[in-house]
């Protein structure tokens, strides 16, 4: 490889070298002088001229003249028309020499193009891999076409292997199923489905599933993402689906897996400048060889997106991705299982409850939760320990969902009040409003821009769903902070702009989108139900009128202002609860469930 490499590296050197010298050699004859015609006349009218020599160029009729004069010296002098100069020198009685016109310099004229063109070859033939060897850089340079999936024969990544996933699985027993023993299915008429498309938010486990469906099934894995297909030259995108699929009928049974689909199979006409663009060509490329399957032909599309909203209709029809499945975040039995699978390697020791883990890390996605035992055994290598231990788990815990605390920062005495009365507000709260989760943690050290501290919550359930009093709780609870330092100090800072805004987002929502809004009704004014989609929600006009707009704000402000006012009665009557609390974090920086609920 590296041999080949330096045979290239060589082999342009000297050809560029060539084609310096033949540039060099035919341009030697040009001499650069400053001698013009107005001097050549006046040395002509003194007689100062000797001798002159006119050579003709071959695009007639300019040429050059040698002029030669008596003080020795000769000068070069370009002229446009060889005849009308010839004339002047005989009025002044000089009779010029004239050559013949000059025939083709065979260097020039013929050897120099042709030695280019079989260079240009040469390089272009070393590109594309016969030259710089096979699976090279250089190779790949010219392999636009050409699919960049990714096959894998041998893919030991099996069923067992995913965890928290039981419902997905199931679903898909029977692609596995097909893909051993398709005359079970054939015999009966049945038509396997030619793609199965998996959605879920990112981290959920949606590759490692195809990936354990092909290693279940012993049957080759093509793996590609979907912004391989498209690339700046047109047609690149349409023919590496072309290429992919040949690539799949050749050995089939196989599964084709495109990660992230959504980035060529968007809805179509949603160009800003537009349909007619290379990703569109690309996807109806795609539809093209999905429908051109021949029955139970063995091949198995799989595609994982986590914006199933913007896809094309076309893609989602059955005939192409027949089945979709949905997944989710795990619960509370699967992240257990999660848990187990990755700390497999992991050393634990006797104190880490992996049963505990799961139930305090709801919302927690597959990736999520790997990365928490990763960050888990950084910190006992940091501290040099050959185990993990439930400690390390809690700080990688408040690492993973807060931030790294910046214990080094200097704050000074009334900003640490401050943030200890606004954190002792939030937790208060959190812990006498009977729908909200208990207090995990309460600290007072920084952990970024603008956060000062943080209260942690325990979610200690999974929930479906809000009610309508867990969302107005939830407001109170986030208007904690700001109504302490308002009680406190008579003043109030900059520190709850986050909570003040995700607690107007709620009661928004509560109006406009869940329809919990008596002076409203059951009507959703929601204009941003999904996710802006450029081309499509551009210019997207807005459901209701101005009137609905002044309704909506005044009862977001309603919803506010009597959350408020409910908080404030709370907080005023645990004012002894809210001294203490603030107290103890002044003193401690972060206090624990048990020491918080010691206060009451």
């Amino acid at each position: 490889m590296k041999s080949n490499n330096r045979i290239f590296n060589l082999y342009f050197i000297m050809m560029i070298g060539f084609l310096l010298f033949m540039v060099w050699y035919t341009q030697s004859k040009v001499v650069s002088n400053n001698y013009t015609m107005g001097q050549f006349k006046k040395d002509l009218q003194s007689g100062n001229v000797v001798e002159v020599v006119i050579e003709p160029n071959k695009e007639v009729p300019t040429g050059v003249l040698q002029v030669g004069l008596k003080n020795g010296n000769h000068r070069e002098l370009n002229v446009t028309d060889v005849g009308e100069i010839q004339d002047t020198m005989e009025q002044y009685g000089v009779d010029p020499v004239l050559e013949d016109v000059p025939k083709g310099n065979f260097l020039s004229d013929y050897l120099l193009p042709i030695v280019s063109i079989i260079a240009v070859g040469a390089l272009l033939f070393f590109m594309m891999g016969a030259g710089g060897g096979a699976g090279g850089a250089n190779a790949k340079m010219m392999n636009f076409g050409k699919s960049r999936a990714k096959l894998d024969s041998d893919t030991k990544t099996k069923l067992n292997d995913v965890a928290g996933l039981r419902e997905e699985k199931e679903d898909l027993e029977e692609i596995i199923d097909f893909l051993k023993d398709p005359e079970k299915y054939t015999k009966v008429g049945a038509r396997i489905p030619k793609g199965v498309l998996l959605e879920g938010a990112p981290g959920t486990g949606k590759t490692l599933l195809a990936k354990a469906v092909a290693g279940e099934a012993d049957v080759p894995f093509f793996s590609i993402s979907g912004s391989d297909f498209v690339e700046m030259f047109v047609g690149v995108g349409a023919s590496r689906v072309r290429d992919l699929f040949a690539e799949a009928k050749k050995n089939s049974p196989c599964i084709i897996f495109i990660d992230e689909i959504d980035a060529v199979a968007r809805r179509r006409g949603t160009g800003m400048g537009g349909g007619h663009d290379e990703r569109e060509q690309t996807l109806n490329q795609m539809l093209v060889e999905m429908d051109g399957f021949g029955v139970n032909e063995g091949i198995i599309v799989m595609a994982a997106t986590n914006r199933v909203d913007i896809l094309d209709p076309a893609i989602m029809r059955p005939g192409r991705f027949d089945r979709k499945i949905a997944v989710g975040a795990p619960d509370v039995a699967g992240r257990e299982e999660i848990l187990k699978i990755h700390a497999r390697n992991k050393p634990l020791a006797e104190d880490v409850d992996l049963k505990r883990v799961a139930q305090t890390t709801a919302g927690f996605t597959g990736a999520d939760l790997e990365n928490l035992l990763n960050e888990s055994a950084i910190c006992a290598a940091k501290d040099n320990r050959a185990f993990i231990t439930m400690e390390d788990v809690t700080k990688s815990f408040i690492k993973v969902g807060i931030g790294s605390e910046k214990k080094s920062k200097i704050i000074s005495d009334k900003e640490k009040k401050i943030t200890a009365y606004h954190e002792s507000g939030h937790a208060i709260l959190f812990h006498l409003l009977p729908d909200m989760n208990p207090v995990y943690t309460i600290s007072i050290i920084p952990t970024g821009p603008g956060a000062a501290g943080y209260t942690m919550p325990l979610p200690e359930k999974d929930e479906m769903f809000m009610t309508n009093n867990t969302m107005l709780q939830d407001i109170m609870t986030l208007l904690g902070g700001r109504i302490a330092e308002e009680i406190v100090f008579g003043d109030i800072t900059t520190g709850a702009s986050n909570d003040i805004k995700r607690a107007t987002n709620i009661a928004r929502k509560m109006v406009t989108k869940y329809g919990m809004s008596e002076h409203l009704g059951l009507i959703n004014y929601d204009d941003d139900d999904e996710e802006v989609f450029i081309g499509r929600d551009l210019a997207h006009p807005r459901s209701h009128s101005e009137y609905i707009t002044g309704e909506i704000d005044k009862e977001v402000k309603y919803i506010i202002d009597d959350c408020y006012l409910k908080a404030k009665n709370i907080i005023l009557e645990n004012r002894e609860v809210l001294d203490k609390s603030a107290a103890l974090l002044i003193e401690k920086e972060r206090i624990t469930r048990e020491e918080f609920e010691a206060l009451f």
